[in-house]
C-alpha cells in the first residue's frame, strides 16, 4: 500500500527544459511514496561536521534498520506484546474503513500536486520557469526526504479553489543542513496572498525560529490578493508580520535566504531586501515596491519591468540583491551555495545518549491503518500504536498500575529518546496526575515528548469533582505548558474538549502537531453538543409558552449533529492550519523522525512552572 506523501524523496535532477514534463511529474513519480521496504529506507543525510563518533552513530543507526537481522529480539528493554487480532471482525472493518479514508485523503493529494490548472501550469512553462516543488527538489540534496507542511490548506474555504492556500512550505536537508522551506506557487491566483496563504507563510517561520532552521524563500509572488485586502494586511498576525519575523530570525541567527524566481511586488519586495542573502533572476525575476502600471498613473514615467526592478538594476545599481543568475537553474544552485557556506553548527537527529544502533519496529508499520477506528466509539489500546513506530517495540512504561488510561512511557524513535503520552480512555484525576509527573520528568531530563492524543475528555461529575479533578486538569496543563522539550502531537482518534489542551492540543504550541486520517476535532461530540442545545432551546420555548413537538426537536439535533460531523472532520481542521497536515498512519515513525531531527536543540533549556495548586 503506498503512503500519502506528507514526506517524499527527492526525484532525479532534471534538464531546464523539463518543466512541462515536471508539471506532469507530480503525480507519478516526482513526489515519491514512502518505501515500505526496510533495505530502501533512506534517513537524513549526516550533518556536516558531526563528530566521527556521532557518525560511526549515525550509519550504523541506518545499517541497523536497513538490515534484515536487525529485526532480532533485542537485548535489552520491555518489549510491547503483539495483541492484535488479525482474524477479528474489527480488524476487518478498520482496515476497510480506513483503507476507503486514504483513498480519499490520496484523491484530495493528487488534486493539489496540480497546482493551478494545466494552462496555469503551461504558462508557467513557457516562461522556462518551474514549479515549485519542482524547485524544492533541486534544492534539495539528492535522494532526500523533504517533509510538506500542511498540504491541504485553504481546502473548500474560499468557494474557489486555493491548492495549498497558494504556497508550499516543508522541510528538508541542503548540503546536510536542514532547512525550511518557503515557495510561492504563481500557478494558483499568482502566487498571491490570501488569508491562509499568510498564515501558512506564518506557520513556517514560526517553526524555522523555534527549531533554529535556515529559510529559504522562493519568491514568486504578486503580493497582497487586492480583494481579501482587509483580512491580509492591518492586523498583527496578517502580511507585515512576515518581514518583522525576517527580521527577528536574522537577530537571532537564523539565516533569511531568498531567491528571486519571478514577480516580487509592493510588500513582497521586503522578502529579499530584509534577508540575510539573496539571489534574483535574470528576466523572470523582479522586484519593486510598485509595478509599472502604478509607476506610471503615479508619475507618468513609462517603464518595463525588467528595467523598473529587474536582475540588472539591483544587482548593478540598488544593490537590493546579491547574486545575479542567468537563468533558473543557476539561481538555485547559487542558493545551494549559500547554504553550504552558513558554516553553521549542524542540525540534525541528536546522538546524545544514542545507542549505535537502532532496531525497526518488531510489528508491520501498516497495520496501523487496522488499529485506530474509524468509529470513536470503538476502543482500542494505545499501546498497539506505541509498539509499531518505536525502536525494536520497546517501551518502558511509567506508574503503568496507577491512572490506566494514559499510557506514558520512554521509548526511542531512530535512536533518539523521547517520552510517549497516550491516551487509553478519558482522563481521570489519577490520570492527570500521572501525566503531569511525567511531563515533569521528561522536561527535567531533556527528552522530547511525543503525545498520541485519542481523547474525549476528563471525567465530569460529582465524584471527579470533589476528587479534584479541576484541580488535577490544571497540573497537567501547567506542565505541558511550559515544558521546554521538543513536543510533537499525533491526533490518531479523538480530540475532545480540555482533553485536547491537555494532550498538547494546537493552542499548546507544540513544534509539530499532525492528523490520521480518523481524526476528530471538537468542543464535545455532535450528538453531546445537540443534546445540551436542544435542551437549552425547549427550555427557552417553555419560557416563552410555546410548543417544541418531538419531530421539530429531532430536525434541530440532526442540523447540530451534521455540523459538527463537518467542523470536527480532519479535513476542515487541515484546510484552516490548525494542524500541519494530515497523514497515513504508516508515515508516523517517519514523520516523527523527521519532526525530531528538526527540533534537535544544541543547548537545552531549562523548564520553570507557574504555581501549581496542590
Amino acid at each position: 500500500m503506498q503512503s500519502v506523501p506528507a514526506v517524499w524523496t527527492g526525484g532525479a535532477r532534471a534538464n531546464s527544459q523539463s518543466t512541462p514534463r515536471g508539471a506532469a511529474r507530480c503525480l507519478d513519480c516526482s513526489y515519491m511514496l514512502l518505501s515500505r521496504l526496510a533495505a530502501r529506507r533512506r534517513p537524513l543525510p549526516l550533518p556536516r561536521g558531526a563528530a566521527p563518533a556521532a557518525a560511526a552513530a549515525y550509519h550504523s543507526s541506518a545499517a541497523a534498520a536497513a538490515a534484515p537481522s536487525a529485526r532480532g529480539e533485542p537485548a535489552s528493554g520491555s518489549v510491547l506484546p503483539d495483541t492484535l487480532d488479525r482474524g477479528s471482525d474489527a480488524y476487518a472493518r478498520n482496515t476497510a474503513a480506513v483503507g476507503e479514508l486514504l483513498s480519499d485523503l490520496r484523491a484530495r493529494v493528487s488534486q493539489v500536486l496540480r497546482g493551478g490548472g494545466a494552462e496555469a501550469v503551461r504558462r508557467n512553462a513557457a516562461r522556462g520557469k518551474l514549479l515549485p516543488r519542482d524547485r524544492i527538489d533541486r534544492l534539495l540534496d539528492p535522494g532526500a526526504s523533504f517533509l510538506e507542511l500542511s498540504q491541504l490548506a485553504g481546502l473548500d474555504v474560499y468557494g474557489e479553489a486555493l491548492p495549498s492556500a497558494g504556497i508550499i512550505t516543508g522541510i528538508g536537508p541542503v548540503h546536510g543542513r536542514l532547512c525550511m522551506f518557503v515557495a510561492n506557487d504563481p500557478t494558483t491566483k499568482g502566487g498571491t496572498y490570501y488569508p491562509l496563504t499568510v498564515k501558512k507563510h506564518l506557520r513556517a517561520q514560526e517553526i524555522a525560529s523555534e527549531c533554529k532552521l535556515p529559510c529559504i524563500y522562493l519568491v514568486d509572488s504578486g503580493g497582497v490578493n487586492l480583494p481579501r485586502q482587509a483580512e491580509v494586511f492591518p492586523d498583527r498576525d496578517n502580511f507585515g508580520r512576515i518581514f518583522y519575523n525576517q527580521a527577528k530570525m536574522s537577530s537571532d541567527g537564523v539565516p533569511q535566504i531568498a531567491l528571486v524566481l519571478g514577480s516580487c511586488t509592493a510588500g513582497g519586495a521586503y522578502i529579499p531586501a530584509m534577508a540575510d542573502e539573496s539571489v534574483i533572476v535574470k528576466g523572470n525575476g523582479t522586484i519593486f515596491l510598485a509595478g509599472p502600471p502604478l509607476v506610471k498613473a503615479a508619475t507618468g514615467e513609462e517603464i518595463s519591468a525588467e528595467d523598473l526592478g529587474g536582475a540588472s538594476v539591483h544587482c548593478k545599481v540598488s544593490g537590493v540583491s546579491d547574486h545575479f543568475a542567468q537563468d533558473e537553474l543557476h539561481g538555485l544552485e547559487m542558493g545551494r551555495n549559500i547554504v553550504k557556506n552558513l558554516h553553521l553548527a549542524a542540525k540534525g537527529i541528536n546522538m546524545q545518549n544514542s545507542s549505535c544502533a537502532y532496531q525497526e519496529p518488531l510489528y508491520d508499520v501498516q497495520e496501523l491503518q487496522s488499529i485506530a477506528p474509524s468509529d470513536m466509539k470503538q476502543s482500542f489500546d494505545i499501546r498497539s500504536v506505541i509498539a509499531r513506530i518505536v525502536d525494536g517495540s520497546e517501551f518502558d512504561e511509567f506508574k503503568k498500575l496507577y491512572g490506566t488510561t494514559l499510557v506514558t512511557g520512554f521509548a526511542r524513535i531512530c535512536g533518539q529518546p523521547v517520552g510517549i503520552i497516550g491516551n487509553n480512555g478519558i482522563l481521570f484525576t489519577e490520570s492527570a496526575l500521572k501525566g503531569s509527573h511525567f511531563i515533569e520528568l521528561c522536561a527535567q531530563r531533556h527528552i522530547p515528548l511525543i503525545f498520541l492524543q485519542n481523547i474525549t475528555g476528563f471525567m465530569v461529575g460529582s465524584k471527579s469533582e470533589a476528587s479534584g479533578i479541576a484541580k488535577a486538569g490544571a497540573k497537567m496543563v501547567m506542565a505541558v505548558s511550559c515544558a521546554k522539550v521538543p513536543k510533537i502531537t499525533i491526533i490518531v482518534g479523538g480530540s475532545f474538549g480540555a482533553g485536547n489542551y491537555g494532550m498538547c492540543g494546537r493552542a499548546y504550541s507544540p513544534n509539530f502537531l499532525f492528523l490520521w486520517p480518523t481524526a476528530r476535532i471538537s468542543v464535545m461530540g455532535g450528538i453531546q453538543a445537540a443534546g445540551v442545545l436542544a435542551q437549552i432551546e425547549k427550555n427557552n420555548k417553555k419560557r416563552q409558552g410555546l410548543e417544541w413537538t418531538k419531530e421539530e426537536e429531532e430536525a434541530f439535533k440532526a442540523k447540530v449533529v451534521e455540523a459538527y460531523d463537518k467542523e470536527g472532520s480532519p479535513y476542515y481542521s487541515t484546510a484552516r492550519l490548525w494542524d500541519d497536515g494530515i497523514i497515513d498512519p504508516a508515515d508516523t515513525r517517519r514523520v516523527l523522525s523527521l519532526c525530531l531531527a528538526a527540533s534537535a536543540k544544541p543547548v537545552p533549556e531549562d523548564t520553570k512552572y507557574g504555581v501549581f495548586r496542590m
